[in-house]
């Protein structure tokens, strides 16, 4: 099998020194997420009331205390399908507060295939804050579509870039559960043929893998308090 050399900004997602620096690799616009999903509309801003005689003595909802351990979230079995080759224990990312924020990324060349999959995990104080955090990241990724039955609010984006004519097609879904933000990234390209997955194929994994990190969250509790 010939060698080819990697594109220099996929070479930098397979190094552990920049993984931190890569997350947020911006990706132009590409096709919808989901065949013709519904557009995203903004979830109703909560009208706060404030009694005028004293404070509001509303108690503040908050089902998670802590992220659950994201390498655990996804099956070994779905690892090894949407990652061939990657070690199905995938890798912690460090975090500044690992009790209210932690990702685990897997990745891997397999002959010409490459693939990169994260799971991430993010508490917030309230199921409000954690709205308003997925509304801004919905805003933000514009053109994706809704994804119906998974946690409180979900939403699926894909996007194709195309660099050194090389192309590499990353799709997201951001869902909101409760005060918790789970944020799913996969993505892939071939570096035989130059293109990247069908939509579909990378649609439909992202899905599958927020499912699975949906679940782990609500069957551990993510500590709730």
């Amino acid at each position: 099998m010939r060698s080819l050399p990697l594109p220099l900004a996929l070479t930098a997602r397979l190094s552990p020194v920049v993984v931190l620096a890569t997350m947020g690799w911006a990706l132009s616009s590409g096709p919808l997420a989901a065949p013709q999903a519904a557009e995203h509309t903004s979830a109703d801003e909560k009208t706060e009331t404030q009694s005028a005689s004293g404070p509001s003595t509303e108690t503040v909802s908050k089902a998670y205390s802590a992220a659950p351990a994201p390498c655990e979230s996804v099956a070994k079995k779905t690892v090894e399908s949407l990652v061939p080759g990657a070690k199905t224990a995938g890798k912690e990312i460090p975090s500044t507060d690992s009790k209210l924020r932690r990702t685990c990324s897997w990745n891997a060349l397999k002959g010409y295939d490459y693939r990169w999959l994260d799971v991430s995990y993010e508490v917030l104080e309230s199921d409000e804050a954690a709205q308003k955090a997925y509304r801004k990241h919905t805003e933000e990724k514009s053109g994706g579509g809704a994804v119906p039955g998974l946690g409180d609010t979900a939403y699926s984006i894909v996007n194709l870039t195309t660099e050194d004519k090389q192309e590499t097609r990353e799709g997201q879904v951001f869902v909101a559960a409760s005060n918790a933000l789970v944020t799913i990234t996969y993505n892939g390209s071939d570096f035989e043929s130059k293109k990247a997955p069908s939509t579909d194929t990378i649609n439909k994994g992202a899905i599958k893998a927020a499912k699975e990190a949906v679940a782990a969250l609500e069957a551990e509790g993510g500590g709730k308090g």
